[in-house]
């Protein structure tokens, strides 16, 4: 069970799975969404998901011609789970209050598109472009 929450407490989630890879996205839209390196992410289908409080505290973002979009709490900005596609969901591992013990990066998405200034280690297979492209 993952249980997770905004940085005010406004908004809170759960999901009832068991997950342990990590996706590091390093793209030019996760770094500005974040206003860092990226995003660590776990996913989780729509079905195991559930928003526990503070729904009418969340607002969103979405890219034209995408699927996803990013979520964030109105009150104090946290990044929040969001639509990775129509069966699933991303969830910021940064938020996260519990389940997170045994996770781990598996995966680094869009390396060929990282900030100069990032040096990403040895964690995780490296993917130029997004999951599954050929790795470096």
């Amino acid at each position: 069970m993952l249980t997770g929450k905004c940085n005010c407490g406004s908004v809170e989630y759960n999901a009832d799975t068991d997950v342990s890879d990590v996706f590091v996205c390093h793209c030019s839209i996760c770094r500005s969404l974040t206003g860092s390196g990226g995003i660590a992410v776990v996913i989780v289908k729509n079905t195991d998901f559930r928003w526990l409080k503070g729904q009418d505290s969340i607002t969103y973002w979405s890219k034209p011609e995408h699927d996803w979009h990013a979520n964030f709490c109105k009150v104090c900005g946290s990044s929040l789970p969001g639509k990775n596609d129509e069966h699933q969901m991303y969830i910021p591992v940064g938020t996260l209050t519990s389940g997170h013990e045994n996770l781990k990066v598996a995966h680094n998405l869009y390396v060929a598109s990282k900030a100069s200034w990032q040096i990403i280690g040895d964690s995780g297979i490296q993917h130029p472009e997004g999951y599954g492209s050929k790795n470096a």
